[in-house]
């Protein structure tokens, strides 16, 4: 399948202004935004894999069900591979920044 170039660069401009123009409907200050990002997705993760323990506990107590555990479980694997990949990123990154030449 060939791409066309020119369309492929109109579609992005496309996306772009899209985006700015979602960002800017948010009021979107630019202060803080990337640590509490990161923030808001470290309590999410920890979240997810607090309810897959939780789960586990309650099926081991007899309390749950197990479509639900199996579910939570799920969940926090999904969770814990997408933590590790973007660590696994980060550290690559870092690695590439230390072999730049000064």
């Amino acid at each position: 399948m060939a791409v066309n170039f020119s369309d492929a660069v109109n579609a992005y401009k496309q996306v772009a202004e899209k985006a700015k123009i979602g960002l800017d409907e948010q009021g979107d200050s630019h202060g803080d935004d990337f640590a509490a990002t990161l923030r808001g997705v470290a309590n999410e993760t920890i979240s997810t894999m607090q309810q897959g323990e939780n789960k586990t506990l309650l099926a081991a107590a007899g309390k749950a069900d197990v479509t639900d555990v199996v579910t939570a479980m799920a969940e926090a694997e999904v969770t814990l591979q997408t933590v590790v990949a973007v660590r696994d990123k980060v550290v690559q990154a870092y690695q590439e920044i230390l072999r730049m030449p000064i």
